[in-house]
This record gives structure tokens, C-alpha cells and sequence, in this order.
């Protein structure tokens, strides 16, 4: 886990408590790890049956199934939380209304000009397709949409926090193995080559870099609390 992923998890544990937690599309466990030795009791779902064995191994004092968010064990807990999650579930309103807890937390991206991360998208923008036109609902990286759904789920907004979290790479060669690693960073290679693409990025986080030759992209989060 990245220093910006335990203190985005970190914030979350910080508004949840430390009671009975539900730990929804809970991953290989680090937020349960990170919960249970601050004196939590987590059970955790997941869609994804080796992350389900990567949590339990991880966190042998929580209970861990593999299960849809949508359709979360009864409880009752403290509090539900859902750490980037709710972008990538059907339908986040639902899952919101089913979690049994009377407090929910959960985080969401910021919009894409609030994240460094963009810089990746803006330099390979010459080799990339074009990008559809926007279409249906804003998407949750939306703060008023973010409030929306969860006055549809019934639930009332408490606060909706922003997080900054800086993400640090320590040269040019870590910068870039990451984009290598992403969907738009292979579309860009095939089409442009490595050197093409390694001379974007790094023009473009030029102005990212520190005195000591990394880079650091500084994203932005929100933190949702909301009471049933």
C-alpha cells in the first residue's frame, strides 16, 4: 500500500470509528488491517475471490466473503465504509441504501482537472482516440452529484471532505513504469513508440519535479459521511 492510500484509508477510519465496521469491496484488506489494530472489528466482501484470500490471510481476526456490495451480509454494524468504490459498483444509490449501518463513509476521485493524475491523458493526448462526448448523469467525482445519490439512497450528508494526497515517484524511471502499466500508457507505446511517449510525460510533469529528481502528484479525494 502507498503512503497515499493508508492516509486516504486513514481519513476514512478517522469518521467510521473503530466498532463493528463493514468494509465494502474491502480488496486484499489494508483498510481492514489498518482498522483491526486501531481496535476495530471488520467483516469485509468482495467481488473478487483472490482478494478475498489476500484480506483473510492478511487480517486473520476479520471475516471475509466473497460477496456484491449490493447485497451485503445483515449486520448490524457501527459503520459501512466504502473506500473508492462506489464509481465502479452498478448502482452506487443502492448500494448506499442496502449498506446496514446507520453511518456509511466512502471516498471518490476528484474531478479529473482537481488530480495531477490527469497529466498522464494530457501528455499522451496525440496518440490517444478521442474521448466521447459526456453523456447521462455528471459522474460522482461531482460533489453535487456525489450529495444526490445519497439523498436518493435516504441517507443525510454530514460532510463531504476534501483530501489531498500527494503521490511520490521516485525518479523518471518510477514515473513512468506506472503509465506503462495503464491502458493509455500501452495504447500510447503502440503508437508512438517507448522514447515518444517517455519524452511527453516527462515534459509534462516537468513542473512536478522535486529538488531531488522524483515527481510528485498531488490528487485530490472526497470523503463522504452520511447518517441513515
Amino acid at each position: 500500500m502507498s503512503g497515499a492510500e493508508q492516509r486516504l484509508e486513514e481519513a476514512v477510519l478517522a469518521r467510521a470509528g473503530t466498532g463493528a465496521l463493514l468494509d465494502l469491496g474491502c480488496g486484499a484488506g489494508t483498510f481492514a488491517r489498518l482498522a483491526t489494530d486501531a481496535g476495530a472489528t471488520v467483516t469485509g466482501i468482495d467481488l473478487d475471490p483472490s482478494a478475498v484470500r489476500a484480506a483473510a490471510a492478511l487480517v486473520p481476526e476479520g471475516s471475509f466473503a466473497v460477496g456484491d456490495a449490493h447485497d451485503p451480509p445483515p449486520g448490524p454494524f457501527d459503520a459501512a465504509v466504502a473506500v473508492q468504490v462506489l464509481e465502479h459498483v452498478t448502482n452506487p444509490v443502492a448500494v448506499l441504501k442496502a449498506a446496514p449501518a446507520p453511518l456509511v463513509v466512502a471516498t471518490v476521485w476528484g474531478r479529473e482537472e482537481e488530480c495531477d493524475a490527469r497529466l498522464f491523458r494530457e501528455a499522451l493526448a496525440p496518440w490517444l482516440p478521442p474521448r466521447p462526448a459526456p453523456s447521462g448523469p455528471p459522474p460522482l467525482t461531482d460533489p453535487d452529484r456525489l450529495r444526490k445519490i445519497v439523498e436518493l439512497a435516504g441517507l443525510d450528508v454530514v460532510a463531504v471532505d476534501e483530501v489531498r494526497l500527494g503521490v511520490e515517484h521516485a525518479d523518471a524511471d518510477t514515473l513512468i513504469e506506472e503509465l506503462m502499466a495503464s491502458g493509455i500508457g500501452r495504447v500510447a507505446i503502440n503508437r508512438a513508440g517507448p522514447a515518444a511517449v517517455r519524452a511527453a510525460v516527462l515534459e509534462r510533469a516537468e513542473p512536478l519535479r522535486t529538488a531531488g529528481g522524483g515527481y510528485v502528484l498531488t490528487n485530490l479525494h472526497r470523503v463522504l459521511t452520511a447518517r441513515r
